[in-house]
């Protein structure tokens, strides 16, 4: 399969660049960003209090 694939891009003319910057291209967009779900919560309840009672 891998080897149908080399042809066809040798006959429509894909180049091994084109191949590497798609491949980067998946990699940055498919990755998974910074977990955005805690930020639900309001900042104030995220807080460690800063006046500890005796």
């Amino acid at each position: 399969m891998k080897r149908l694939q080399q042809w066809f891009d040798l006959i429509a003319g894909i180049s091994h660049d084109e191949h590497a910057r798609l491949e980067r291209a998946r990699h940055i967009f498919s990755a998974h960003g910074p977990d955005i779900e805690t930020l639900q919560t309001p900042a104030c309840w995220r807080r460690s209090p800063r006046i500890v009672g005796h």
